[in-house]
């Protein structure tokens, strides 16, 4: 066992890291100073530093081809980087606590999330919103993981559970309740119908998803179990606790070999090239390690003392004939359907936040090589047939160890922290998306209820590999596949053109109520959304007068299925509420006046018939408030804000 390298990751104290599972020679680190590091396994120099949390990072995960890293803070946000790219993707905003576990689906741009609040939220990532929203852990989410296949999703958690999710059904399929303490991580078999868990409790148990019931708990680990992890051929289970690497099998439960190491608190493991990579860390050091499987057993007898009297059977290959069923792939093709559902527009709030996201090349050399080779196909830092060897002797200055076992030398380097020249900084812009209003491209429609997973296409789950070829379409039949619905489209837009232009000439003479009045005289929503929306980003703009014609359209607004309407009809009615509520309740409770006071009584008019619109929407909102997601909690939000209406 080697240890390759320790380096100072951040500039205070680490606070999480991961390891890139498919090469095994990518490492991200976050930390408390707010930024999320990317390394390449072996070398001490970070290759980019990425900037954009306001919040200490707890938690980091790379996807599939990590060609794209996600990080969770302590605020309950998330930030999405491209990293071929180097720049920011996405912000994800709506966990009300810290983000503390994070899985990105095996075959779709999904990602799912869990926080201290104990939820689970399933985004999709392509849209920038959140797709559904799994409730029924009482304490913090540890872990996630997508099965193979991406039909399930396992999580972990403090409250001693593993709940298995059916992401179509949008419903928990069944519940393990054997860990006597936290469960810490939780992972798939790569072929097989089995989950592995490991817990607090210093136990490691595997469950049959056929039956839904235990079929092993090994027992012997020195320490909590803080990383698990199936060997790529799925033969046995790799389990790493304080200083100890562990090799299990089960069915009979058995335990193949066990590994000392002095790698501490060990917090994340990967394979490659037949070596085991392990990572951890220690105030803001962090030291990874490499294992030589070829020295490790991972089949045979049974470790003498940890379990006994137990019939060991035949090894059999992982990749032949299995226990029980494989994770099949359906040829299910995608049909392209949005997922629809909780899903929100990006804000100017969040355009500024993606803004100030940067992504930072520190090492352009290690950049270029690993992000954007010339001629390489796999992109593997380094290449994947080259194993990771010991540091070279004049590099740094070493203690060597020599102990007895399976491990043949610990190299323990210290190095200094090297500072580098700035590289190349590439700013991140976000994802500009433009809010469609006509029919050819409709906004996306709410739904009313929210008890299933709205929107959600299981073909969007499924692999896209096998997918059946699509038929060549010929020239002409595919240009008058596009200009299907040209002419409508063209009509629509020049009637909206000539609406606006007849808002914007009353627009120019200063009178804004009367240029409300006219877009809501011509009886579409589209441009009095428009008007809206200008209205709202200049708040001074608002007076009593508009509040008596647009309480009616805001009605309308809230109870559309578009989304884009309900949230400029949102908006618009809290800046109402935070700016004329207390005129109106002061007007309607004083008094009355002695002698004639004209405008004082216009404005108890205006009042009177303002609170009257209001009354009836707070039965809208009152009703609205019971949903899930971004939208309920903004109805709730409006609701407080008119709880006076409701006594």
């Amino acid at each position: 066992m080697l240890a390759t390298v320790e380096i100072v990751a951040h500039s205070s104290n680490v606070s999480s890291l991961v390891l890139g599972k498919a090469s095994g020679r990518l490492l991200a680190t976050g930390g408390e100073d707010c930024r999320v590091n990317i390394w390449a396994v072996s070398k001490p120099n970070c290759i980019m530093s990425l900037t954009g949390h306001t919040s200490p990072v707890e938690c980091i995960q790379f996807n599939c081809s990590e060609e794209r890293v996600v990080a969770g803070s302590q605020s309950g946000s998330l930030r999405l980087w491209d990293l071929e790219a180097a720049k920011i993707l996405r912000t994800l905003m709506g966990h009300k606590a810290s983000v503390c576990s994070l899985d990105f689906h095996p075959m779709g741009e999904y990602l799912a999330s869990g926080s201290v609040d104990s939820n689970i939220k399933l985004w999709d990532v392509r849209r920038k919103g959140c797709v559904f929203r799994y409730k029924g852990h009482t304490q913090a989410v540890r872990c996630l993981a997508f099965s193979p296949d991406g039909k399930w999703l396992a999580s972990a958690s403090d409250d001693s559970t593993v709940k298995l999710w059916d992401l179509i059904a949008g419903k928990m399929i069944t519940e393990f309740t054997s860990h006597t303490s936290a469960v810490n991580v939780v992972q798939f078999h790569p072929n097989e119908y089995l989950l592995a868990s490991g817990s607090a409790d210093r136990t490691v148990k595997l469950w049959d998803l056929e039956k839904f019931n235990m079929i092993s708990s090994s027992e012997g680990e020195t320490g909590v179990v803080r990383s698990i992890l199936f060997n790529p051929d799925g033969s046995c289970l790799y389990s790493g606790s304080e200083n100890t690497l562990r090799v299990y099998g089960w069915e009979p439960d058995r335990c193949f070999d066990v590994v000392h190491v002095g790698w501490g608190k060990v917090s994340d493991l990967a394979i490659s090239n037949n070596q085991m990579i392990a990572v951890s860390y220690s105030q803001n050091n962090v030291s990874w390690y490499v294992v030589d499987l070829n020295r490790v057993k991972k089949s045979g007898s049974v470790i003498q003392g940890l379990i006994q009297d137990k019939p060991i059977p035949a090894p059999t290959s992982a990749l032949g004939t299995t226990l029980r069923r494989n994770y099949e792939r359906p040829t299910t093709s995608c049909t392209g359907q949005d997922p629809e559902g909780e899903r929100r527009s990006p804000s100017s709030e969040d355009e500024k936040e993606d803004k100030e996201s940067s992504a930072e090349i520190t090492n352009p050399e290690d950049y270029k090589e690993i992000f954007q080779p010339r001629s390489a196909i796999s992109r593997t830092p380094p290449k994947r047939t080259e194993p990771f060897t010991a540091p070279l002797e004049h590099s740094f200055s070493e203690s060597v160890l020599e102990k007895p076992g399976p491990a043949v030398k610990i190299v323990t380097p210290v190095i200094d922290r090297v500072v580098l020249s700035v590289g190349p900084i590439t700013s991140s812009t976000p994802v500009q998306r433009v809010e469609p209003t006509v029919i050819a491209a409709a906004p996306r429609i709410i739904l009313s209820t929210r008890n299933e997973p709205i929107g959600l296409n299981a073909g969007d789950f499924l692999s896209h590999a096998r997918n059946a070829k699509a038929s060549v379409m010929g020239d002409e039949e595919a240009l008058a596949q596009i200009r299907k619905g040209h002419d409508t489209m063209c009509v629509m837009l020049t009637s909206r053109y000539k609406n606006l232009d007849t808002v914007r000439s009353v627009w120019a003479s200063g009178d804004v109520k009367t240029s409300l009045d006219s877009a809501v005289s011509m009886n579409d929503l589209s441009i009095v959304v428009d008007v809206l929306n200008i209205i709202n980003r200049k708040p001074s703009l608002w007076k009593l007068d508009l509040c008596t014609s647009i309480l009616t359209q805001i009605e309308e607004l809230l109870q559309s299925k578009y989304e884009s309407y309900v949230q400029t009809g949102c908006i618009s009615l809290k800046l109402i509420l935070k700016r004329f509520w207390p005129l109106i309740s002061d007007t309607l409770t004083a008094p009355p006046s002695v002698g004639v006071d004209i405008t004082r009584e216009e404005r108890h008019r205006k009042c009177k018939a303002c609170y009257k619109q209001l009354k009836n929407l707070s039965n809208v909102v009152k009703n609205r408030a019971e949903q899930v997601g971004r939208h309920g909690s903004t109805f709730k939000e409006l609701q407080l804000l008119m709880a006076p209406l409701y006594c």
